[in-house]
């Protein structure tokens, strides 16, 4: 039958025995769970992306997360929005756009690009960074709620020490006992076993998959990473959770068996990205990649919550091994790893204003990378929510740059 050559092709309806379609509706069930725990009147909290999502999960509660929903309402292009009712409200243009969209939703109560129940209490980690405290504690004041605080101290040594451990293993003991006298939900020992063990599979399948690209070509785009690593935030404890990751991981094998990948086109370079990504401009910064051949293949915000333990000290040990509570040197070895792991040609790093703590030491530790693994790299200005803090221009300068120094790398010349 002919068929007219303008007609407009049905996209085929999603798989839904894929990774992709399996990690999606994980994504959004997180806030359709805890909006039905609310209704059924229950306490529900908002949770820092990098508190121990163990101690939420074995209690039992349902618990949001501002980082995902902010990079979500950015994403979607409501970041400037809500940046500024902030900044009317008097809060600096200097401080993180995630704590300023944040701000501004616990005020306004809505935002169509992504809405989610009100909290009931607060779950804070400073492993991140110390901005995290004042903004929660901003929050806790608007909203009149509790606020439960696991401070980590950044690590200056290599190892994190026993004293350390102790030390912060005695505040997520505390952490336990206040949910409990606030919820009158019961920890029980043989439920952390279970989140343990599905926290376990979880990343070590979320591991494995971003080590295949260790594979020429690499069996996905990594910007895939970022969209998928929201599950690795929320959902890490979930027996759902581990059996998506499982299957994301057997469909990148199966692309390295057959020679596929998500990555579409030629892979002629691949690079790391450093740093959290500029969630306004995410189509901008991958076909900036993408038509220049260039494949993310690697980075360290992806990997940085794969968290593989035995036991409770063990999961105490690793919060205290995330990226951002680690020293220069121990940052920079787990980068130098990925780089010479995955063949990567080159590292584009994204100066993001609003994460300060993640980009302050990023100048010193690139031209260390760089010189270690003898590869270029270049920087671009940006930020992961606010689409102010960043120039098209400019970034097509600056990948262009980078392209040209590996192509005559690859050259000879």
């Amino acid at each position: 039958m002919f068929k007219m050559s303008n007609e407009v092709k049905k996209k085929s309806p999603p798989d839904p025995n894929s990774a992709k379609f399996k990690l999606g509706k994980i994504a959004t069930d997180a806030y359709v769970d805890a909006q039905a725990a609310k209704d059924r009147g229950e306490m529900i909290g908002w949770c820092s992306s990098n508190f121990p999502v163990e101690i939420p999960e074995t209690l039992g509660l349902a618990v949001c997360y501002p980082e995902n929903q902010a990079a979500g309402i950015a994403a979607r292009g409501g970041g400037e929005r809500l940046c500024n009712i902030s900044e009317d409200d008097g809060y600096s243009n200097d401080i993180c756009a995630y704590a300023r969209i944040s701000l501004a939703y616990a005020k306004t109560k809505d935002a169509p690009e992504q809405n989610m129940p009100a909290p009931d209490f607060l779950l804070c980690c400073n492993n991140i960074c110390n901005c995290m405290i004042k903004w929660y504690e901003n929050l806790a004041k608007e909203l009149n709620i509790p606020m439960i605080i696991i401070d980590i101290p950044f690590n200056p040594d290599y190892e994190v020490s026993d004293a350390q451990v102790a030390y912060v293993k005695a505040q997520f003991m505390e952490a336990i006992k206040q949910l409990e006298e606030l919820t009158g939900k019961k920890w029980t020992d043989e439920k952390f076993k279970e989140v343990m063990e599905y926290s376990g599979r979880t990343s070590r399948a979320w591991l494995a998959a971003t080590s295949e690209a260790k594979h020429t070509p690499s069996p996905f785009n990594g910007f895939d990473l970022l969209n998928h690593m929201a599950v690795m935030v929320t959902a890490r404890g979930k027996k759902e959770a581990a059996e998506a990751m499982e299957v994301l991981h057997k469909e990148y094998l199966e692309n390295v068996e057959t020679g596929n990948s998500t990555f579409r086109g030629e892979e002629k370079h691949r690079i790391m990205f450093e740093g959290i990504a500029c969630w306004p401009y995410l189509r901008a910064t991958s076909t900036g990649l993408k038509s220049r051949g260039i494949n993310m293949v690697t980075t360290i915000y992806a990997d940085a919550f794969g968290f593989i333990y035995d036991d409770f000290d063990g999961m105490v040990k690793a919060y205290c091994n995330v990226p951002n509570a680690m020293n220069l040197e121990h940052a920079r070895d787990k980068r130098v790893k990925l780089i010479k792991d995955n063949h990567v040609e080159g590292l584009l790093v994204h100066t993001n204003r609003s994460c300060k703590l993640w980009s302050g030491f990023m100048a010193e530790m690139s031209r260390q990378i760089a010189n270690e693994c003898e590869i270029p790299h270049v920087a671009f200005d940006g930020d992961q929510a606010d689409p102010r803090n960043f120039s098209e221009a400019q970034y097509e300068t600056r990948v262009q740059g980078l392209t040209e120094i590996m192509e005559s790398k690859k050259g000879g010349c």
